[in-house]
């Protein structure tokens, strides 16, 4: 069946259509396959006299507020969302904007890949705890059973148990969606592409593999300076030109610091893309979110974000030098790959990870000094574990100055 607005020249530009056994048409919901999408006002003019999308003429009502009067906020959004997509489409080297879409945050992009991919009640998702909590709540709120396959945690490694997740695929044909978290949340650890690329490959699975690199510009800046991970491809943007049956998830949040406008990215061949663009709400990307998500994508935007993910890797590497002087704290787990690190506290008699004791730094660290972190220790091979995002030079001091007293 054809795909509603399925750009054939763009798909054309891909390198390859790999794996030969996949089939989109099986994967996707019968229902979301035939849907019409609607049409927005917009569409198809954006200037001139518009009495066309019922919006009122008067004006924004913000009282004596003034923001940019350019932005027309009385107005429907701009499909052309000034330039993002394009921007970030040629950010991450792809060969056309059919390649990207744009969500509001990787939340919605979770979601919807369950939506249009996985049909309730009868098929699944697989995911890899620890990892990141919204695979799973999207999947109860969609009515998808859940297969895990847990990480390889021994002694903080956070790998993937790729034998394990290929057993797991060939066992059951129903599972439609596999998450991998890379830097993973709450580990920090990056995975292979090799491993990717064994599940993408993987004859019994019909699905798809869903790659979320949230906080993939913290490793590539490190690739970038020398310091880790060789000269080897580390994003899994490097195989959307190959691989038809991966997306690819992204953010704004946490390397451009835009948490606030919710902007979320998701790289795949055209036909998902297509997909995803026509099951998803009209007019999800607002006008603000649009300019400032172009603002971040500017050639002095872009250069911020690279002057900040440098000094949040430098902030890290010395926050992980101070939490090692601290021996109530045990060595920092995962490949810190992300910006954030984790790391056990000990009980004071036998030196080995005491969620209770955590849990209880955290609390007071957050009720009597106002610095908070996150109780991690409930999460599979985290016993003991807070997690602590980088902050500011003077922030992270603030943060070992309370971890030496409470663990005193």
């Amino acid at each position: 069946m054809t795909i509603q607005g399925f750009n054939v020249a763009a798909w054309d530009l891909a390198k390859a259509h790999k794996p030969e056994h996949f089939v989109l048409d099986r994967v996707v919901r019968p229902n979301i396959l035939s849907l019409k999408p609607y049409r927005c006002a917009r569409d198809d003019y954006q200037e001139g006299v518009l009495l066309d999308a019922n919006e009122n003429a008067l004006g924004p009502s913000l009282g004596e507020q003034r923001i940019n009067s350019f932005l027309d906020l009385h107005r429907y959004p701009d499909p052309g969302l000034f330039g993002t997509r394009a921007a970030v489409t040629a950010l991450r080297h792809l060969p056309d904007p059919a390649y990207t879409f744009l969500g509001v945050g990787s939340d919605e992009v979770i979601d919807l890949l369950q939506r249009c991919f996985a049909r309730p009640g009868k098929e699944k998702i697989l995911i890899c705890p620890p990892t990141y909590g919204m695979y799973s709540v999207c999947a109860a709120v969609n009515d998808l059973d859940i297969v895990q396959i847990p990480l390889l945690t021994q002694e903080g490694k956070f790998a993937l148990d790729t034998p394990a997740v290929l057993a797991a695929l060939e066992a059951d044909p129903s599972i439609r969606l596999v998450f991998i978290c890379s830097p993973g949340n709450p580990t920090g650890t990056l995975i292979s592409l090799e491993d990717v690329r064994a599940v993408l490959d993987c004859a019994a699975f019909e699905g798809l593999v869903v790659v979320d690199e949230a906080y993939i510009d913290f490793a590539l800046a490190e690739q970038t300076q020398g310091k880790k991970h060789g000269n080897e491809p580390i994003s899994a943007i490097e195989l959307v030109p190959e691989y038809e049956n991966l997306v690819v998830s992204q953010t704004l949040s946490k390397s451009f610091g835009l948490a606030g406008i919710r902007m979320g990215l998701a790289f795949s061949q055209p036909r998902v893309i297509q997909v995803m663009n026509n099951t998803k709400a009209p007019y999800s990307i607002s006008t603000p979110t649009a300019f400032y998500a172009s603002q971040a994508l500017s050639e002095s935007g872009l250069s911020m974000m690279r002057t900040n993910v440098d000094t949040l890797v430098a902030n890290r590497n010395a926050l992980l030098q101070a939490l090692a002087t601290i021996p109530a704290l045990g060595a920092v787990l995962g490949a810190n790959d992300a910006n954030f690190v984790l790391v056990p506290v000990l009980d004071a008699p036998h030196g080995k990870p005491d969620s209770q004791r955590a849990a209880q730094v955290y609390k007071n660290m957050a009720e009597h000094s106002g610095v908070v972190v996150r109780d991690r220790s409930k999460e599979l091979g985290c016993a003991g574990c807070l997690r602590i995002s980088v902050g500011t030079a003077e922030e992270n001091e603030q943060c070992i100055a309370l971890l030496r007293a409470q663990l005193a």
